[in-house]
């Protein structure tokens, strides 16, 4: 079984007029720099996410934030838009939140549940 070589990507076209649009849309006001530098990043492929909303969060704190909400793991599940199953996998630590989630659960942790109703 052959396995596909990774190749280095040049930016392509379509993503270098996005770009330079963007840039032309901040400088005439229409776009904000956050707004921009979202689009920049996105699309270059540049990961500039602060440490605390990525941080990484054990089994044993998920459970604990999901109880210190006061919630079920199926309503603590609807509220990150994952399931319930997949909550009990994360607080047994068979598997890490990953993308969204993981934000979201940093978010609950610093700022509480409140922060996301």
């Amino acid at each position: 079984m052959a396995t596909k070589a990774k190749k280095k990507t040049k930016t392509s076209r379509l993503t270098r007029e996005l770009l330079e649009t963007a840039h032309d849309m901040h400088k005439s006001g229409v776009l904000t720099k956050a707004a921009r530098d979202k689009i920049t990043m996105r699309h270059l492929g540049v990961s500039n996410i602060p440490a605390a909303v990525t941080a990484e969060i054990s089994g044993a704190d998920i459970k604990a934030i999901r109880e210190e909400a006061k919630l079920s793991q199926a309503v603590f599940a609807r509220y990150l838009n994952v399931t319930a199953g997949y909550v009990s996998q994360l607080e047994r630590g068979d598997k890490h939140p990953t993308g969204p989630a993981l934000v979201l659960l940093n978010v609950i942790r610093r700022k509480g549940i409140e922060a996301i109703l």
